[in-house]
């Protein structure tokens, strides 16, 4: 196992993807020699990491050019680089992998991240979900192993492809907070992308009808600029706060300050429905209720370690009605914190890799 090389590949800037950040210092801790590589944009900043990274700069920034040009530069690095196997994470990388696969007889393992042919953005896009689904058929079966973020997305892969998808959450490394629950100052927070269906509206204009409290939207994403016009023409930018995209550090520093988290993702996609993000086992980590949509997955979560409050509504005034009760419920909340204790010594990337160490001991 030691000295094998694993080459990874990401569709964005390195900067802020947490979950791919945590499996490459697994398998760098693992023995083996990782190469991560990704996109560089203008304002990309420096990454230091423990493994290899590599960046390649492109003509184009979002659209099929993109991911034309992205696949044309991974599978130029893959082939004149001398690798063990292919980590592709999400279909939009998994294009070169899989070529490369076939043309260097090199094992590949597939990281899907979301239900990606149903993500909101291809909705009422019959032709361009077409040619994702198209992609995907052709190229989930030449991966030697497979792991997705949640088990119903599992088990939709596994169903539709006759495959063996397991599941590695997006869970965060152990850390320890203090018991300052209490003394918190009064800051609700979102974290992750700023795209469709992901609730941000709701929570910018529930800030209208609760006092005192300001909201934190840490990410970026493309309905930035809607965003905050919108919390301009509410008059509520002393209330709403957009930091951008953090490092992780200060991500998790700003996260532990805050009494409530949010995860209101809304729509019918499929992509949604089986989510379960990231964003929800980062609040427990540092101990922040969660408040999240009724979807099953999340709710699922919330409710097994009493951790927070699921919401059926998306009405702003009477959600905004709703938390002003919760948050005028002390007791109820410091229980909400002290199981999210609990339920962080359980939920770490210090158990889920076990899983990931499993899946690469066998393919490689």
């Amino acid at each position: 196992m030691p000295n094998k090389k694993i080459i990874v590949s990401v569709s964005n800037d390195l900067s802020n993807d947490q979950r791919v950040h945590r499996i490459c210092n697994s398998l760098t801790n693992f023995g083996y020699d990782i190469v991560l590589c990704g996109r560089k944009l203008n304002n990309s900043t420096k990454v230091h990491r423990q493994y290899k990274t590599k960046r390649f700069r492109l003509p184009f920034n979002k659209g099929i050019m993109f991911y034309a040009c992205l696949n044309a530069r991974l599978l130029c690095y893959y082939i004149f680089n001398k690798a063990d196997l292919i980590l592709a994470n999400d279909l939009d990388t998994l294009i070169a992998a899989g070529v490369a696969s076939k043309l260097k007889k090199i094992k590949i393992i597939y990281d899907s991240h979301e239900l990606f042919t149903e993500v909101p953005e291809l909705e009422n896009k019959p032709r361009k979900k077409k040619i994702w689904k198209r992609i995907e058929e052709k190229f989930i079966n030449r991966a030697s192993a497979s792991y997705t973020v949640c088990q119903p997305i599992a088990d939709y892969y596994n169903k539709l492809y006759d495959i063996n998808m397991q599941v590695i959450r997006n869970l965060p490394q152990l850390r320890t907070f203090p018991d300052d629950y209490e003394t918190r100052p009064k800051l609700l927070i979102y974290q992750g992308a700023l795209n469709k269906e992901r609730g941000i509206e709701i929570m910018i204009q529930i800030m209208q009808y609760i006092p005192d409290y300001k909201l934190v939207i840490a990410g970026k994403g493309d309905l930035e600029k809607e965003l905050k016009q919108l919390t301009n023409e509410l008059n509520l930018s002393n209330k709403v706060q957009f930091t951008g995209n953090l490092n992780f550090d200060a991500l998790y520093n700003l996260t532990k300050t805050a009494r409530l988290g949010f995860s209101l993702e809304q729509g019918e996609s499929l992509n949604y429905k089986y989510s379960l993000p990231n964003k929800i086992f980062d609040y427990i980590q540092a101990g922040v209720p969660v408040i999240c949509s009724d979807l099953p997955e999340m709710s699922k979560i919330v409710n097994k370690y009493v951790c927070g409050i699921n919401i059926k509504t998306s009405e702003p005034q009477i959600l905004a009605e709703y938390l002003k009760s919760i948050l005028a419920e002390n007791k109820q909340l410091n229980r909400f914190h002290k199981n999210c204790k609990k339920a962080a010594q359980e939920l770490n990337w210090n158990n889920e890799e076990k899983i990931l160490k499993e899946i690469f001991t066998k393919v490689i």
